[in-house]
């Protein structure tokens, strides 16, 4: 929202500073993005005087000026300069603008220097209005009366040292998308008065020859009210300067008269109004009505659109004249010749406008404000402001009003509970100055109740209200204060425990050297598809992308696609982790915690010893293995291959304990990699962070360390086996033996292949284990270790059909 400090004094009666202003805007949640002061560029300019102009002797479109200036203002010493000119209109004894060498020309981007045109020195340049970009009008340089006074600053003399105004308005206050509305918010602060808006309304001399209709299907939730007027034998020429000036301090562009008013009305009140020649509308009825689809109209920015059913739009009798609420056509656009115009004014259903709006990709100030809610109750009164205003700059003769449907009833009201505000704010704010407050900002209070303005939709609540006295008393009174203790002794956990677990992944995943990830929770559906989602539950309704199309499935498809960029640009060896919800469906609670990492590349960086290797699914179990550590998860988990589709099959496991799975990991699928672009090789692991059971003892320290004094025996066993049997069911065999005196098994030394097969017989292979016993009461005699491995022989024996190999 932009506008000019004179702008808001016709609003507000105030003799605050600019500053002052500018620290209560932000101050006022009216955050101040930019301000933009004319002194800065337009200062150096200053009013003075042609002694002489004669003809340049080297040129015949050149006029050679002796320019009288005063670079001290009114009253000092005055220089004479030489300036070369090419205006048709320099003269001797004109009145002008001076720009001295060195100054910043706004119009043409230069810096003035000394120079030589045409072999004849110059220093300086009488400007047009154009070069000063206040206006359009280059055909000579300025001429001004002969009372301007020398050698003041022209911004002073033509009053534009008016500072311009960018403040970010947020969704919920589009009231401040009016200058009356920023002037009420710095009103009820203390910076000054709120003026009166003196509304008289407008006699009219005739009926209207024009009817307006709403299609019964739009009142309810399209268009509520459509209200306008006929005002014939308008003159619509230019502006008037100060309407110019105005609009061009913001940055639009003065068109003629008629729009120039409906923009002025945008900005000073949030009315957007429109405005139809009625020399090209047709059948004497605007009728408002859903699109049938297919229609095209040609709107005022010169582009063509195609109308989907549904829309809302505003017909004649022959043909769509404007898009309702957004964008007027071309067709009935007003001209210099127009001479009798229909000035509409109405109020459309926000979310109706935002759909068009959206679906048309059209962002006109119109569909800004009316998306966001302008005030239903001010229809009328801002359609009799507008005709006063075209009366009086463009003259004619204004009909009665003409309308259909009501004003919405948007009547509500809410209990003011003085002291919520120090429940729920923390500030002590006196009640009569809670009300006062109030009643600043357009409520109107019945006792205790309190009922929003009609430009208010934001205020939906008892707490809005404390919100309300809040901002306008400043947040900045705000005291920092220690939380009072609720009770003796240590204070109760303020994270619950699944919070606890998902740092301890985080954190665990970055020791481990990965690189956190925040990916996107929304991908598309082919990705999705590949790790089991993709499908009408998990599809959001309204997409920011083609590309996040879906709910992800698995925090993998957005740590895979995030490698393949990396790789696109030459970051080959990667290790990406991410900790965050996959979604199992669209309802509440349908997400789980997933704690995921993915390794690509090589182990280790290239070196002279050999060492580099490619990761492989051992590196992916190791870490998996290490943040389940992190999470309290027992030592031991059974491994099983059921595992999903995206990963490789034989060449990747399941973790868990009995049927819950606590981790994947291992190879990614190649056919995966391929669709998502990413080189291998590519390991990969996911922790179902919440299917990790919470431990059984419940203390605020570590359990005792139990160390054993001890001697460690270690045996080895090789068996010969089936070549099918799995490394792991032996394994699980061997520990079974004795759970109380075997602390480990581990597999150090497999031999398989057509060595293996000739010396064992044909589909055998030989697997050998490394057994570790750790006695605990007493040294282990040589009998109790042989019955040991008695025991871990029989039980692989029947667990596998294993035989010690010779």
């Amino acid at each position: 929202m932009k506008f000019t400090l004179s702008w808001l004094k016709d609003h507000l009666e105030t003799e605050a500073t600019l500053d002052d202003i500018l620290y209560a805007l932000t101050d006022l949640g009216l955050e101040v993005e930019e301000v933009a002061n004319p002194a800065d560029s337009l200062g150096a300019f200053r009013i003075c005087r042609v002694i002489e102009a004669v003809q340049h002797p080297n040129a015949d479109r050149l006029r050679l000026c002796r320019v009288e200036t005063w670079p001290d203002g009114p009253g000092s010493a005055s220089q004479e300069v030489q300036v070369v000119c090419g205006a048709p209109n320099a003269r001797t004894g004109l009145v002008g603008v001076f720009a001295p060498v060195g100054t910043h020309v706004p119009g043409t981007g230069v810096d003035l220097k000394p120079g030589v045109i045409r072999g004849v020195e110059s220093n300086g340049m009488l400007c047009s209005e154009r070069e000063l970009m206040i206006s359009d009008d280059h055909d000579g340089i300025i001429d001004l009366p002969e009372d301007a006074p020398l050698g003041a600053r022209f911004i002073d003399y033509r009053g534009l040292n008016d500072p311009m105004i960018y403040i970010k308005i947020t969704p919920n206050r589009p009231d401040a998308l009016g200058v009356r509305g920023i002037a009420r918010d710095l009103a009820a602060r203390g910076l000054g008065t709120l003026k009166p808006l003196q509304i008289a309304p407008v006699k009219g001399g005739f009926a209207s020859p024009v009817g307006v209709t709403i299609d019964p299907a739009l009142k309810e939730n399209g268009c509520p009210l459509f209200a306008g007027r006929v005002i014939r034998g308008v003159k619509n020429g230019p502006s008037p300067d100060w309407l110019q000036a105005r609009l061009r301090a913001i940055g639009l562009r003065p068109i003629s008269a008629l729009v120039d008013i409906t923009n002025f009305f945008t900005y000073d009140l949030n009315r957007p109004l429109h405005v139809f020649d009625m020399a090209k509308v047709k059948g004497g009825t605007l009728r408002i009505h859903p699109a049938q689809g297919g229609e095209e109209i040609l709107a005022l920015d010169g582009k063509t659109y195609a109308l989907q059913p549904g829309m809302m739009v505003i017909s004649d009798a022959e043909q769509a004249e404007s898009i309702a609420g957004i964008m007027g056509g071309e067709h009935s656009g007003c001209t210099e010749e127009t001479t009798d115009v229909f000035l509409e004014s109405a109020y459309w259903d926000p979310i109706t406008i935002a759909t068009t709006g959206r679906a048309l990709k059209i962002n006109s100030d119109a569909r800004y404000r009316f998306e966001r809610g302008v005030d239903p109750e001010f229809t009328l009164p801002g359609l009799e402001l507008a005709t006063q205003m075209v009366l009086d700059l463009c003259g004619g003769e204004a009909s009665e009003v003409v309308m259909d449907g009501a004003v919405p009833d948007t009547k509500r009201a809410y209990r003011l509970d003085t002291d919520r505000v120090q429940s729920l704010v923390g500030m002590e704010i006196a009640p009569e100055t809670q009300r006062a407050t109030l009643a600043a900002l357009g409520f109107t209070l019945d006792g205790d109740m309190a009922v929003p303005p009609s430009w208010r939709p934001d205020v939906l609540g008892s707490a809005d209200l404390v919100e309300e006295v809040a901002r306008i008393a400043s947040l900045t009174r705000l005291e920092g204060k220690p939380m009072a203790r609720t009770q003796a002794g240590v204070p109760a956990p303020i994270l619950t425990p699944l919070q606890v677990r998902e740092t301890a992944a985080r954190r665990t995943l970055a020791a481990l050297g990965y690189n956190e990830c925040v990916t996107y929770s929304f991908i598309d559906q082919g990705a999705a598809a590949l790790f089991g989602g993709g499908q009408e539950g998990l599809r959001v309704e309204n997409p920011i992308s083609s590309e996040m199309t879906h709910m992800r499935p698995d925090l993998l498809p957005g740590l895979l696609q995030a490698a393949a960029r990396n790789q696109a640009r030459g970051f080959m060896d990667l290790a990406l982790c991410e900790v965050g919800p996959a979604f199992t469906g669209g309802e509440p609670g349908e997400q789980v915690l997933h704690a995921t990492g993915l390794l690509v590349g090589a182990a280790a960086p290239r070196d002279p010893y050999g060492s580099r290797r490619p990761v492989d699914l051992y590196d992916a179990k190791a870490d998996a293995e290490a943040v389940l550590a992190a999470l309290g998860a027992p030592a031991r988990v059974q491994i099983n291959r059921k595992v999903a589709g995206w990963w490789h099959p034989g060449r990747s496991g399941n973790m868990a304990l009995g049927p819950n799975a606590l981790a994947s990991f291992g190879e990614l699928h190649p056919r995966v990699l391929a669709e998502l672009g990413v080189k291998g090789p590519a390991v990969a692991f996911t922790v179902m962070i919440e299917n990790v059971p919470q431990p059984k003892a419940k203390g605020t320290t570590r359990p005792a360390l139990e160390l054993s004094a001890l001697q460690v025996v270690e045996r080895d066993f090789a068996f010969v086996v089936d070549a099918g049997v799995e490394a792991l069911t032996l394994v699980n065999a061997a520990q079974g033996a004795d759970k109380a005196l075997i602390e480990r098994v581990s597999v150090f030394d497999s031999f398989s292949g057509g060595k293996a097969e000739a010396q064992m017989g044909a589909g055998k292979k030989s697997i050998a284990i490394s057994v570790r016993l750790q006695p605990k009461d007493k040294t282990l005699t040589e009998e109790e270790i042989e019955a040991v491995s008695a025991r871990i022989v029989e039980k692989v024996g029947k667990a596998t059909g294993g035989v010690l190999r010779g």
